[in-house]
């Protein structure tokens, strides 16, 4: 078990001895645990290294824009995503005890199919100098952004199931961060929703075309509502939940578990209520920041 396996992320046994630190060991040694403990997810993520790689790559030198990007932009951004939301839901599921493991490979396998297509089909229309999604404009663009909805679909569908797990079988670990996780999941599929809604409005801008002014990195437009804030917030409760969960168990040990657990669900009300803000500013098509 992961909570085993790395005890120095929980409490420490009490007669376990202190293990020397050595300088990267603790970046190695998560990599080789987490692919231990859900080989199928952390595999998918290592196939969005190179993919990453590539796109630093080719952004100097592709001067093709898409929506006024760069064409490689986007595809930087959903692989740095999905590296970080699949190794998320691997350390996350590795807290799952054993009679829910059998499950967690099923599921584990679902995803990482799903998450591969989607961002093999963003680089492909990327290379094509084209949108990945929304894009209907031919039969093929049609059929490959029909075909990525339907593995997104599959993906939400499977985030249901592990948020199911968590609940029928108590992950290991301190109250608050269990009930972090349980609720990052839960808010997770709140921005899944979201993203749904994108899809039924083909687009992802209120009150303009797609594309234009951005903010820096983000590229959330500065001129018009961007629904792309309220999804972002939402998938990343999946990081922010169980790490805050987590951060209150260890520095607040004065306050009792019923306490630790309420300062958790008073952060998650915060955390809602920001992505409930979020989608209605951007639905009166207003920018989440205005830029002169």
């Amino acid at each position: 078990m992961k909570a085993l396996a790395l005890p120095s992320f929980f409490a420490p046994p009490a007669n376990s001895a202190p293990t020397p630190a050595r300088p990267g060991s603790g970046v190695r040694h998560f990599l080789r645990v987490l692919h231990g403990v859900n080989p199928l997810l952390s595999g998918a993520g290592w196939l969005n290294v190179p993919l990453i790689a590539l796109a630093l790559l080719l952004l100097p030198f592709d001067e093709r824009t898409v929506t006024g990007l760069n064409v490689w932009f986007k595809p930087l951004k959903f692989a740095l995503s999905g590296l970080l939301y699949l190794w998320t839901l691997a350390w996350l599921l590795a807290d799952l005890p054993a009679p829910a493991q059998r499950a967690v490979r099923r599921l584990s396998a679902g995803v990482a199919l799903s998450l591969t297509i989607e961002i093999l089909i963003i680089y492909l229309q990327a290379a094509r100098g084209t949108t990945s999604h929304y894009n209907v404009g031919s039969a093929l663009d049609g059929a490959l952004f029909g075909l990525m909805g339907f593995f997104i679909m599959v993906n939400t569908t499977l985030v249901v199931w592990a948020l199911i797990l968590t609940l029928r079988h108590r992950p290991f670990g301190p109250a608050a961060y269990v009930w972090g996780m349980r609720l990052g999941l839960l808010l997770f599929l709140v921005g899944s929703a979201l993203g749904g809604a994108m899809i039924q409005h083909l687009g992802h801008t209120v009150g303009a075309a797609d594309g234009g002014p951005g903010l820096p990195v983000l590229g959330w437009s500065t001129r018009a509502g961007d629904l792309r804030a309220a999804h972002f917030l939402g998938l990343h409760a999946l990081q922010a939940l169980p790490l805050v969960g987590w951060l209150l168990s260890r520095s607040a040990p004065k306050l009792k578990v019923r306490g630790q657990v309420a300062g958790l669900l008073a952060f998650t009300l915060l955390y809602c209520g920001a992505v409930a803000w979020l989608y209605w500013h951007a639905m009166q098509g207003l920018p989440f920041w205005k830029l002169q």
